[in-house]
């Protein structure tokens, strides 16, 4: 089946849901609030407790690190942190801003620094981030009045990063009688330093959040227009769809393309497009670990699929936008992100001859396992029948397919990754090939070994370099068949003005109305 054959058969559902709409005007909010769409609950509001991608765009709306993500240059930058100084390349002294208050108008103080990382050092404390935290930070200290010391078990260049992304800073005590992510997560009320403070949490259900007016100036968060931001959440696209035209809604995220297409010419309604760091991909079982005998540990095997796989199609007629073809294993927006390794274009035949030249001239039968974008996986299917191979697709929920794929019991799968935005090879190559991880498929030490290089090594040069050795290897080897990067799709009520991402992570605080 072709590839435009499948985007059509995904289309016909939405005229429906279109024509049961009664479309109303739409105006500009008189009370200056922002309601957007979650497509996916949160269970915790306490980002050192989420991993989920609705909790990082939430915290940093409420919180803040020391450093933070520059929307423009993804690079990272101070934010609750004055300014900083490596010592040496394990020891990093961080001076504390003296003007940023919590939420409950105490100063943030060196003393909830400290508090902060040492929570998230012991291990009883269960936060989301710590095992990784802890594998490069040994321990914090005071060292002046408005100084942090930061010692590290080794040089780890992705230590700002991990602030930025990962660790909101706590007020002294605050999980004070607490047991870890028993009750810590749960029964806190947040009390952040970012622009907005929560107002109102239902689980399952909204989240409100009021712009906090004692913010400090000297952020780059500082005076948001938008006074009051509520996240709704609406599982269904449908629904979302018919709020949106209908007021209830002003902005839905992550909308597929063929949907975007229909419903942005309807009246009241706005498309903007965005950049992802977001990379889809195949994982091939080359260790055999679902089955020892899989013909998936054969390097032809895996370089045939790569060559069955029309890459270009799907990106140009399902992904759309400003989606890419991605040749290796990172997003080319990623530091690190260049290789000069073998790329596989489309080549059905070379794909026969190699599973020929590998011992299976009339192919052999496998599942090819996925949980998202079922028309993207369906195509996939479609080329590797084409080359004679017997593929059934596993469409399966999210929590299905990380059973399956943590317990190593799958031979393929299709999946995305979008490295929490961050804009360095560590989080896309290092995350599933440095370790013995469940996203690792290779048993390939050396692989591992250099990669782990790469994350211990300050030298900027030096890490370039061995991310190109490794990428090269992960080509050479088709562990992977990298896909795509993806394009986002948001749909907004007229005159929301919304700054687009370049990694993916929406900012909310960017947000206004224009004047109507």
């Amino acid at each position: 089946m072709r590839i435009r054959t499948l985007l059509q058969s995904g289309i016909h559902l939405l005229g429906v849901v279109i024509s049961s709409l009664s479309l109303c005007a739409y105006a500009s909010p008189k009370d200056n609030s922002l309601v957007v769409a979650f497509s996916t609950p949160l269970t915790t509001v306490d980002r050192l407790y989420s991993i989920q991608r609705e909790g990082l765009i939430l915290s940093r709306l409420t919180d803040d690190g020391l450093f933070y993500v520059n929307p423009d240059t993804l690079e990272f930058e101070p934010l609750a942190a004055e300014s900083y100084q490596w010592i040496n390349d394990t020891q990093l002294d961080i001076k504390v801003r003296n003007d940023v208050r919590f939420h409950d108008g105490s100063p943030l103080t060196a003393d909830d620094v400290v508090y902060t990382f040492e929570w998230v050092l012991d291990e009883a404390s269960e936060t989301s981030r710590g095992p990784v935290i802890r594998s490069w930070l040994e321990s914090v200290e005071k060292t002046d009045t408005d100084t942090v010391r930061f010692n590290l078990h080794l040089p780890y260049p992705m230590a700002l990063r991990d602030m930025a992304i990962s660790i909101p800073i706590r007020k002294a005590g605050t999980y004070d009688g607490t047991r870890g992510r028993e009750n810590a997560a749960e029964d806190i009320p947040l009390n952040g330093i970012g622009p907005y403070k929560l107002k109102e949490f239902r689980a399952g259900r909204e989240i409100v959040l009021e712009r906090f007016d004692n913010y400090y100036q000297a952020s780059p968060k500082a005076n948001p227009a938008i006074d009051t931001i509520v996240f709704r959440v609406i599982p269904d696209q449908g629904t979302q769809q018919a709020e949106l035209l209908s007021g209830g809604i002003d902005l839905m995220m992550d909308v597929p393309p063929d949907v975007a297409d229909n419903i942005s010419h309807l009246p009241g309604v706005r498309r903007k497009e965005g950049n992802d760091i977001r990379i889809g991909y195949i994982t091939l079982d080359a260790a055999g670990y679902s089955n020892p005998d899989s013909p998936f540990t054969n390097v032809k095997v895996r370089q045939a699929i790569n060559h069955a796989i029309n890459r270009e199609e799907i990106t140009r007629y399902l992904v759309r936008g400003s989606a890419e073809v991605v040749h290796f294993a990172c997003h080319p927006r990623q530091f690190g992100c260049d290789s000069d390794g073998p790329r596989y274009p489309y080549d059905p035949q070379k794909a026969k001859a190699l599973l020929a030249e590998a011992g299976y001239p009339d192919g052999f039968s496998f599942n090819l396992w996925a949980y998202r974008e079922k028309i993207i996986a369906e195509a996939v299917v479609s080329n590797l029948r084409a080359i004679g191979l017997d593929v059934d697709l596993r469409f399966v929920k999210l929590n299905v397919f990380s059973k399956v794929r943590n317990d190593r019991n799958m031979e393929t799968f299709f999946a995305s990754y979008g490295s929490g935005g961050t804009a360095d090879a560590s989080a896309s190559a290092g995350v599933h090939f440095a370790s013995n991880t469940a996203r690792n498929f290779t048993k390939d030490e050396e692989l591992a070994e250099t990669l782990l290089a790469a994350e211990q090594t300050i030298n900027p040069d030096e890490r370039k370099r061995l991310y190109r050795n490794a990428l090269n290897r992960i080509a050479e080897q088709a562990y992977w068949v990298p896909m795509f990067s993806y394009s986002q799709n948001y749909l907004l009520a007229p005159g929301l003005e919304f700054p687009v991402p370049n990694d993916g992570v929406p900012r909310f605080w960017q947000a206004s109305w224009s004047e109507q």
